[in-house]
């Protein structure tokens, strides 16, 4: 079974309200940390989240915020860190975020290891 996008028939005030139509499509793809947190919780409320998640997947996207979530390397990350080492604090949180996207991936019915690579 493929989880990719068939074909929608979307109507314009359906798309107008798509938050990546809305705003900057930069800011899905940046690489600030708190621009890419900014993407995702715009994501929260669209429509189509859950089948953007889904195509993402499928597609190993190598980079971005699609349906709620931050692909580094075609992996699914619970925030992007920025460069340097990370504090021994960042380190804590990153796990526990990282069960937190476990469970966003499990409730969105991805979360088979097979289907989706979550980054370390």
């Amino acid at each position: 079974m493929s989880l990719a996008l068939a074909p929608l028939d979307l109507s314009v005030e359906l798309e107008a309200n798509l938050p990546c139509r809305k705003f900057d499509p930069d800011l899905w793809f940046s690489d600030s940390p708190p621009e890419l947190e900014v993407a995702k919780s715009l994501c929260g409320d669209c429509p189509l989240r859950v089948e953007c998640l889904a195509g993402a997947v499928e597609r190993a996207e190598p980079w971005g915020v699609w349906g709620g979530e931050i692909f580094e390397r075609g992996a699914v990350v619970p925030r992007k860190r920025p460069r340097g080492r990370p504090r021994k604090e960042d380190v804590a949180r990153d796990a526990t975020l990282r069960v937190e996207a476990e469970a966003r991936l499990e409730a969105s019915g991805l979360a088979r290891r097979d289907t989706v690579r979550l980054a370390a």
